[in-house]
């Protein structure tokens, strides 16, 4: 996730994330510092646990233990109810030692003293170097410490189905401006094509174009959390796209990654996909015999400064309770920068590495064979420099990205528009600030 620093006072609002907790739950600082075990190896062999949702990540650590055998990992994969799992191990004082955790969501769980500060090893603070800045700003928390290291991204971009643009005479959409002209085109050649789709019940996807639009949706600013969930440059992102859905130019039908999803793209009815670099395999894997017919361009652009969002990535977190942050700061380190652990995560998990030492990974500097043998990952790369390091995750965004889909859902029925779900979203996120005594207010 995310996608995503006390950054007024104490700093120069750098690390959007952590604001969002520091300034919402005074006492999980300090309390975090207290639980914070200190950085001394142990004196015998040790074993953490680490829960993540990352297919092959048990190849991945059982590298790790063949080569380390006084500090060995115990995997397991919570890819069933990951957050519910998670916290009700917290609740019960029987968290892991390391857990993968979504960008968006180490707000919500910091504001719960879920992590450990890893700060007090100096090999954690050591580790920023080795990351993409805007990862960092993500996991770090400014200048209050380290409570997780970054492992991968979600940098976006347009998948293209470049042979049915061709058919009909249609360029390749730059900006969305061109990307809704050609929506209008393909559909007026083809009723029963449509350029994309629009999945109302995916918050995150939708979090992303608001994130390419530099729709900050959180500041701090006077003691107090300033909420512009529903800013001009969210409802611009929002009219754009209630215009696509009035228009038909959009199906709304289709939930991402499902199997209607893949049925409408195998029977030629939607020509593109606004995608994550995790994606790639989506269509790879499920599609083979569209190999060719795809092509992976920049994300379309609202100006000239191109910029870009994210949609996803995550974290590997130090967890409340543990007993060993010597040694999670060590195969944490490892796990998320060494080239080898990362060529595997790639391979086995679909992982985009937010290491530095992972954009230069051989398999993603060459051309891949499913997309005309075209560098995508060149793509990715330069759509991840152009993001944001600003955005800020609120701290109950779950409950804001629950709020956004429901009236999102809503209005692709026809019951309202996606600016009344910004509006909603905004109200979700003020109440549900209010109600665990987080000073905000609505911001502009």
């Amino acid at each position: 996730m995310r996608n995503t620093a006390r950054r007024t006072r104490l700093a120069a609002l750098a690390a959007a994330t952590g604001i969002v907790v520091l300034a919402g739950c005074s006492s999980s600082d300090s309390s975090d510092k207290a639980a914070a075990p200190s950085c001394s190896p142990a004196k015998g062999k040790v074993t953490l646990q680490y829960w993540n949702t990352v297919p092959g990540m048990d190849k991945v650590v059982d590298l790790w233990n063949k080569r380390n055998p006084g500090i060995q990992v115990e995997t397991k994969n919570i890819s069933n109810d990951q957050y519910g799992i998670l916290g009700n191990a917290l609740k019960a004082g029987k968290a892991p030692d390391l857990a993968q955790v979504g960008y968006d969501e180490l707000p919500n769980l910091r504001t719960q003293s879920a992590f450990v500060d890893a700060s007090a090893c100096s090999a954690a603070g050591a580790a920023k170097s080795k990351f993409v800045p805007w990862t960092w700003s993500q996991t770090s928390f400014d200048g209050t410490g380290v409570f997780a290291l970054p492992q991968d991204t979600g940098p976006m971009a347009l998948f293209v189905r470049s042979d049915i643009f061709k058919k009909y005479g249609i360029a390749v959409p730059k900006t969305w401006d061109e990307y809704a002209a050609a929506a209008q085109k393909l559909h007026k050649a083809n009723s029963k094509l449509t350029i994309t789709f629009f999945d109302p019940n995916n918050a995150e996807w939708f979090n992303g174009l608001l994130w390419q639009n530099s729709a900050k949706m959180y500041g701090y600013s006077g003691d107090k959390w300033q909420v512009t969930v529903q800013s001009a440059q969210s409802k611009q992102v929002a009219d754009y796209w209630q215009k696509l859905i009035a228009g038909k130019l959009v199906r709304t039908d289709l939930a991402n990654g499902s199997t209607q999803m893949y049925a409408a793209y195998q029977k030629d009815q939607i020509a593109s996909y606004v995608g994550a670099a995790w994606g790639y395999s989506m269509f790879r894997d499920n599609l083979p015999k569209q190999s060719g017919k795809w092509s992976i361009v920049p994300m379309p652009t609202w100006g000239a400064n191109g910029s870009s969002g994210d949609w996803g990535g995550s974290t590997v977190a130090f967890m409340k309770g543990s007993k060993h942050l010597y040694e999670s700061v060590k195969f944490n380190t490892w796990l998320n920068t060494d080239p080898e652990a990362l060529a595997m995560e790639n391979k086995l998990g679909g992982l985009y590495p937010a290491a530095n030492a992972g954009l230069q990974l051989p398999a993603l500097s060459k051309g891949v064979p499913y997309y005309n043998n075209e560098k995508i990952f060149d793509v990715f790369a330069e759509s991840s420099k152009k993001i944001d390091t600003s955005f800020a995750w609120g701290p109950t965004q779950k409950t804001v990205n629950l709020a956004l889909q429901d009236a999102m859902a809503k209005a692709a029925a026809g019951d309202g528009t996606l600016d009344d779900a910004l509006a909603k979203a905004q109200a979700a996120a003020l109440k549900s600030m209010k109600d665990q005594a987080i000073p905000a207010a609505e911001g502009k």
